[in-house]
């Protein structure tokens, strides 16, 4: 497999409190890994250092061989824009969008004119099986609709790189099992490898590997 992300003995201090120690791991293309520990484990700030959400206090972060920990906040924002897509626990869709409109909101700072915005995000809402509730907004969805319209948002740029926290948290067991095959789908059609940060062992038996976390340090991988 081709090596897409690494990471290397990444560490984030906040103040005196350590949260994540001498990190270092790597994520191949169109791979599924689950990073698993306790609340403090450091496994959520593990995940925004690898998407340049936060600053590391030492380490670095590769992306397709380009530094990424050296970047100013300007260009960890196109980064991000052009290879990452984020997914969280509680949706983030704005309530006054639509679902396409929420969908196609990562364009607009792109410029791209409305026509093509509107297009991209059908496009993305039917890979998700939502072609049918792109006028909806969030409140007359489902749960799980919510976060299909949160997944076709994240692939809106075509990223490489999925980051998904505790992506099935707010979801009922079946949602949740239908969001984790979702995923082994869009892996296999698109090549989009995933990081899935959770502490659920039945989305972690999903996963092509397992890293376990406890005290900011990684402690094995399966």
């Amino acid at each position: 497999m081709n090596t897409l992300l690494s990471a290397e003995k990444l560490s984030k201090n906040f103040g005196s409190v350590t949260a994540v120690a001498n990190v270092t791991l790597t994520i191949n293309s169109g791979e599924i890994v689950a990073i698993m520990g306790r609340s403090g484990s450091g496994k959520t700030t593990t995940m925004h250092l690898l998407a340049g959400l936060e600053t590391p206090s030492g380490g670095q972060v590769v992306y397709q061989g380009q530094n990424i920990a050296g970047l100013d906040e300007d260009a960890l924002a196109l980064w991000r824009r052009d290879n990452i897509g984020l997914i969280f626990q509680a949706f983030h869709l704005i309530p006054t969008l639509s679902a396409l409109e929420n969908v196609a909101f990562p364009l607009y700072p792109a410029g791209i004119p409305a026509a093509e915005r509107r297009q991209r995000a059908a496009e993305r809402l039917a890979q998700v099986g939502l072609a049918d509730r792109a006028d909806h907004r969030p409140s007359r969805l489902s749960g799980g609709e919510q976060q299909r319209v949160a997944i076709a948002r994240a692939l809106i740029n075509n990223p490489g790189l999925i980051l998904a926290d505790e992506p099935t948290g707010n979801l009922d067991s079946q949602t949740g099992q239908e969001i984790l095959a979702l995923f082994q789908r869009l892996r296999q059609e698109a090549g989009v490898s995933f990081v899935i940060v959770t502490h659920d062992d039945e989305v972690a038996a999903t996963a092509d590997r397992v890293i376990r976390m406890k005290d900011g340090e990684i402690m094995n991988s399966e």
